[in-house]
């Protein structure tokens, strides 16, 4: 059963085509990657499916819900980590989840217990008396999908998650979405440019490339496709995104990431 589609999904800015006719299916309880460099348009098309900009044209449903007609109902069953930092550093882990809680409307009388099994699913009991701004860079991924996962949403979007961590942080950010998927059969939809990341984490992948969808498939099925021998998710990525000369997005992305990637680091 899909819990996210769209048909034609388009928008534009101006004269410049950000994200191109992508019609993608994305199935309950999978981990669907979109991959691309910076500038494809990922970013952008996970703003038009969390109902944050609106599609020049095109359909989508999210959860069974119109992103254009049922905006709210869209927002209510979906959680979003973006790519930039939003916990607030000056409040305890607990306090930023107490926050969302209310934002949620979660009632008064569930608050402290999922904020407590939310502190527990990301391993993070210990520090939630803590202030956040002296929290690692891993930690605070973690915090943020605890908050995005306090209303239960069927399913979860994250862009970039593991920017800016390094290995062991970015492990630790892997094993607690491997264990949203595995054992409550959360849907997860996340951004990324690391092949290893999406070879690791990744049911389905769809690979983007100037604005449009140019591949979809398994990581195994992708790799096979070239007929190589031991064929990489980056030989797949080369062969369907372009050459390193043609990637890379423009100057607003690449700051844009490497501030993203000092403030997590």
């Amino acid at each position: 059963m899909n819990v996210l589609e769209t048909k034609q999904l388009t928008r534009r800015f101006g004269d410049l085509v950000a994200v191109d006719s992508i019609s993608i299916q994305v199935q309950a309880g999978q981990m669907f990657g979109l991959l691309g460099s910076n500038g494809a348009g990922k970013t952008t098309a996970v703003k038009m499916l969390t109902t944050l900009l609106p599609p020049t044209s095109g359909t989508a449903t999210v959860a069974g819900f119109d992103i254009g007609r049922e905006a709210s109902k869209v927002r209510r069953s979906i959680g979003y980590v973006p790519q930039m930092i939003s916990a607030d550093g000056n409040l305890t882990g607990y306090e930023n989840l107490l926050i969302f809680a209310k934002l949620y409307d979660i009632p008064r009388r569930e608050r402290e217990g999922r904020i407590r099994d939310s502190l527990a699913l990301m391993d993070l009991q210990e520090a939630g008396g803590r202030m956040v701004h002296d929290y690692s860079g891993g930690m605070i991924r973690r915090l943020e999908i605890a908050q995005s996962m306090l209303h239960r949403p069927r399913v979860l979007f994250l862009d970039e998650p593991t920017i800016g961590l390094d290995p062991i942080a970015r492990n630790a950010v892997w094993d607690r979405l491997r264990q949203l998927r595995d054992e409550f059969g959360t849907t997860i939809f996340l951004t990324t440019h690391a092949m290893e990341e999406a070879d690791a984490l990744c049911d389905v992948l769809a690979i983007l490339h100037r604005g449009a969808v140019v591949i979809v498939g398994s990581p195994r099925e992708l790799k096979a496709g070239l007929g190589m021998e031991n064929a990489t998710l980056d030989d797949v990525f080369v062969r369907y995104a372009g050459t390193a000369l043609e990637s890379g997005g423009s100057y607003r992305d690449v700051s844009r990431t490497r501030r993203t990637a000092r403030r997590v680091g």
